[in-house]
């Protein structure tokens, strides 16, 4: 009898847990985090996803408590799959957890909804704090990444078209490469160059590229 209590008991508490998504295209990280977070009383993993088309499926199919994603994932990447989850679910609690540090990743997933962001070599139990407290409504940013962020707000953001020039500007196009790419003169590349230029405050193409890189604006391997 004692057996049955417990085991009704296992079951109600089970039922009550925060619904977690993991989203992750690294199997091993995925089922480690998996694993991590199922061994907490008050938390079960619902679903697992390997890119960010799955995790779209997922969360909105399953419509989890809490998501966490990972940045750079295939078919959609996290940013993207936050906006498209946001987009029909606007109250959806979003985590992101991964290895890339920029103060423009950063801003962009919180800019899409992000309600927390974790760098991959925090701990566990930062983690299951961070599902917790967004869980509650609440917000988690740890100092770290709030003084990364702190940079980021403030400067001038680039225009979509000034980005698109940047990102080809650093794959060492010239002036009309980067015209015949975007279909535009080599005069309106000129003018979009140097707006790069001041908006960043350097002095050349290479500066800016640098700089472009260091806060995640362009990845050269892209």
């Amino acid at each position: 009898m004692s057996q049955q209590l417990n085991e009704d008991n296992f079951f109600r508490e089970r039922s009550k847990a925060i619904r977690v998504m993991v989203a992750d295209d690294h199997p091993i990280l995925r089922e480690g985090m998996a694993a991590l977070i199922d061994r907490q009383p008050d938390m079960i993993v619902v679903a697992q996803a390997g890119d960010g088309r799955q995790a779209v499926d997922c969360f909105l199919r399953l419509l989890p408590d809490v998501g966490v994603l990972d940045l750079r994932m295939p078919i959609l990447t996290g940013i993207e799959a936050i906006r498209a989850i946001r987009a029909v679910d606007p109250q959806a609690k979003l985590v992101v957890l991964t290895s890339f540090v920029s103060d423009e990743d950063i801003y962009q997933a919180l800019r899409a909804g992000a309600r927390g962001y974790l760098f991959k070599d925090s701990s566990a139990e930062q983690l299951i704090e961070c599902l917790r407290e967004v869980h509650q409504g609440r917000s988690f940013i740890p100092p770290a990444i709030a003084a990364k962020l702190a940079e980021r707000v403030g400067t001038i953001e680039l225009t979509s078209r000034e980005r698109e020039v940047l990102g080809l500007v650093a794959k060492g196009k010239g002036n009309r490469e980067i015209g015949a790419t975007l279909d535009v003169t080599e005069g309106t590349v000129k003018v979009h160059v140097n707006n790069i230029l001041t908006k960043l405050g350097v002095a050349s193409r290479t500066e800016a590229v640098n700089l472009a890189v260091r806060r995640g604006l362009v990845r050269i391997d892209e």
